[in-house]
């Protein structure tokens, strides 16, 4: 059976990039990272992708407008024959245009159980809220920010003593394991039938 063929969306480390790399080494995973693609030239995991053997492109955010951002980023995901998104701390806001483009073949992870805490700084605000649970969320990207449909869900305690660092940690566990996983099942529902 012929992989998907996916692109890792990155602004940072590259983490759950990395994890979904080494879910894709297995023969029978049916997504190929085919291509990393970087909206910031500092971001540490185009040094993973490219030890990898993986295609890389960065396509800056800064100092271009989000027309031409989002056209170059179409371009490079076209020259590697992309069939999937997959976000991964990939820390810009897409178009409604770009999303509807690419409607049911990108997902986005993100650290909290989805409708709560959308955005940023999830972790700090489970806990300021006095949530006892915490935890990531895989979903369809739509137009509306962290609003799409909810693919898979993970959850973590929030601990006596947790801060924000101590539960991210917990929680990105489980976004490392979360992800390969919510993938697999995306791209599988993809792929052509015999």
């Amino acid at each position: 059976m012929p992989k998907i063929r996916t692109a890792a969306l990155i602004s940072g480390r590259g983490s759950n990039m990395a994890a979904l790399v080494e879910a894709a080494r297995a023969d029978d995973y049916p997504a190929d990272i085919a291509l990393v693609v970087s909206s910031r030239a500092d971001a540490a995991g185009l040094a993973f992708a490219t030890s990898e053997g993986i295609a890389t492109a960065l396509v800056p955010s800064k100092g271009q407008t989000r027309d031409a951002f989002e056209a170059a980023l179409e371009a490079a995901l076209r020259a590697h024959g992309v069939e999937l998104i997959a976000l991964a701390g990939f820390m810009r806001i897409l178009t409604p245009g770009f999303v509807a483009r690419w409607e049911g073949r990108m997902i986005n992870i993100h650290p909290s159980l989805l409708p709560d805490f959308k955005g940023l700084d999830t972790h700090a605000r489970a806990i300021a809220a006095g949530r006892t649970e915490h935890g990531c969320t895989v979903h369809y990207v739509s137009a509306d920010l962290d609003a799409g449909e909810i693919i898979a869900q993970a959850r973590v305690p929030v601990l006596a003593g947790d801060d924000a660092h101590s539960l991210a940690a917990r929680v990105l566990a489980q976004e490392h394991r979360l992800y390969p996983q919510a993938l697999a099942s995306v791209a599988r529902r993809l792929a052509p039938r015999e």
